[in-house]
């Protein structure tokens, strides 16, 4: 096989990291029954697709604050409305998939947490969306794990919210990048991940281990070269992603992202952005995954509690499951019946929405 169609098929199934019936839901106390819901198999957008959900019931308020390495992090704040500013409430942060932005499935959820009473802040990572950070859609899984805690900085210097009460939920990349930021900043109480991707493993083996050494040799040799090109004033080059068209070759983890990213149903371009570029990372820094290890020593956030919400059908399930087994106590998996991996971005009638709220209420309460 010729190096460029080895190369070309590696980062399709890089592709899949990014942004990318009756069950049973396991847990650390053993088995709890999960409702069954269907999905209508007759439209492009499935039922219960809510990507770019707008509440009524709470206040939206634009902000933004530095991390430590005095860049401008971008979020939006979400207050319930008739919020007593008097009283401290909990606070969530919530972290997009890789290669989204916040508009899209961070703010669902931050919206829907809010709603039961969290004061809660979907965020930019570094390098994406409204966030500060050249070159754009550059990857650093140091600085994404650091707007974490810059987030936290900015929630617990809030009047109105309890700086000993703050917890996370990491959507897809993110939940790598929140377990990474909690192994070292004890302020984050409770943890929570959705359709988690552990950036690095997947960069390093692909899903399911389909990607062997020497391919994972070949992407970092065309990385290595392409550092000569663009250190020349040559033309960046950018990776992986949700592919822009589909074909009959098309495999059907490439669908599932496409039904997200390029539909009306996800699709979304962040301002000085192009629709070309939206969730393609930078090829030459894309390679840092490959020394992102989000899982070493996640049994250290103990006794702080984590609960890794994954779909019975989804690709990225290994995830979770490997994180799950890895972590200390109190753990618990949260197995989502007949859900895929983006199924749990957008999905209301399937996003366990209450779960994460009782999960939340318990262990971010008052002491």
């Amino acid at each position: 096989m010729k190096k460029k169609s080895i190369i070309t098929s590696v980062l399709t199934v890089i592709a899949l990291v990014l942004i990318l019936s009756t069950s049973i839901v396991s847990s650390k106390t053993g088995v709890e029954a999960a409702s069954k819901t269907s999905v209508a198999n007759d439209s492009n957008i499935p039922s219960g697709a809510d990507n770019f959900y707008k509440s009524k019931k709470v206040n939206k308020k634009k902000v933004s604050f530095k991390n430590q390495y005095n860049m401008e992090v971008t979020g939006n704040l979400f207050v319930p409305k008739g919020l007593n500013k008097k009283s401290k409430k909990p606070a969530i942060i919530v972290g997009h998939p890789m290669g989204a932005v916040k508009e899209q499935s961070a703010n669902l959820y931050a919206q829907k947490m809010a709603e039961k009473g969290f004061v809660t802040l979907s965020l930019d990572l570094s390098f994406w969306g409204e966030s500060e950070g050249q070159p754009r859609n550059a990857v650093s899984p140091d600085i994404y794990a650091e707007d974490f805690s810059a987030a936290v900085d900015f929630l617990g210097t809030r009047s109105f919210v309890d700086k000993n009460r703050i917890g996370v939920i990491g959507i897809c990349g993110s939940g790598g990048f929140a377990i990474s930021a909690a192994k070292i900043d004890p302020r984050l109480k409770a943890i929570a991940t959705v359709s988690m991707y552990d950036m690095g493993a997947a960069n390093r083996n692909g899903i399911k281990h389909s990607q062997t050494l020497e391919q994972r040799k070949k992407i970092l040799e065309e990385a290595a070269e392409q550092r000569y090109v663009e250190f020349k004033g040559g033309k960046t080059k950018y990776t992986s992603g949700a592919v822009h068209e589909l074909n009959e070759n098309s495999t059907d983890i490439e669908r599932e992202f496409y039904d997200f990213y390029r539909t009306p149903r996800g699709e979304y371009t962040p301002k000085g952005s192009s629709p070309e570029l939206t969730t393609h990372p930078t090829l030459t820094s894309n390679v840092k995954f490959m020394n992102f290890y989000p899982f070493e020593d996640i049994e250290t956030i103990s006794p702080r509690p984590m609960l890794f919400i994954t779909g019975e059908n989804a690709h990225s399930r290994e995830f979770s499951e490997d994180a799950y087994k890895l972590a200390g106590e109190p753990k618990e998996i949260y197995v989502v019946p007949g859900a895929g991996h983006v199924d749990l971005y957008d999905r209301v009638n399937l996003i366990p929405f209450e779960k994460l709220n009782s999960f939340f209420k318990e262990n971010l309460k008052k002491k």
